[in-house]
């Protein structure tokens, strides 16, 4: 279980992200791609490059706060070059307002050429209660 984000979070575990470094409204993560994380070309997904972007812009947004939370209002992302082996994302805080941040990621793959560049726009939000987030039982709703 990945706790080195300061929340849980399932699908960031199930990728394999790594935190590296986030403070000061910056943030560094390592991603090393599964072969299932693969598109027919055989270098990483876009769909994981934009999530590994995704990743790497909030945690830089959390950076300043660690006690709060992000969610994701906008992203732009522009793909250079394909994304193979071991990907280092590097996140910054362009801007911040009280309630936002206007964020800016960019991939490197190992020989340190950049593959893919993205802005975002997070809003920062109370944490929800670690409970609220597991699954519910469904009860039948009486007509009566």
């Amino acid at each position: 279980m990945q706790e080195s984000f300061g929340a849980y979070i399932p699908f960031v575990d199930h990728l394999g992200f790594e935190m590296v470094f986030f403070d000061e409204g910056q943030s560094e993560l390592r991603y090393a791609p599964a072969d299932e994380h693969l598109n027919s070309f055989n270098v990483t997904h876009g769909g994981a490059v934009m999530t590994f972007l995704d990743v790497t812009m909030a945690t830089a947004a959390r950076s300043v706060d660690k006690a709060i939370g992000v969610v994701t209002i906008e992203m732009k992302t522009s793909f250079m070059r394909p994304a193979r082996g071991t990907l280092i994302g590097k996140g910054r805080v362009l801007h911040r307002t009280r309630s936002m941040a206007f964020t800016e990621g960019t991939i490197f793959d190992t020989e340190g050429n950049a593959c893919a560049h993205a802005t975002g726009t997070f809003k920062y939000v109370n944490r929800a209660d670690p409970g609220a987030h597991k699954p519910t039982e469904l009860h039948e709703i009486s007509t009566d």
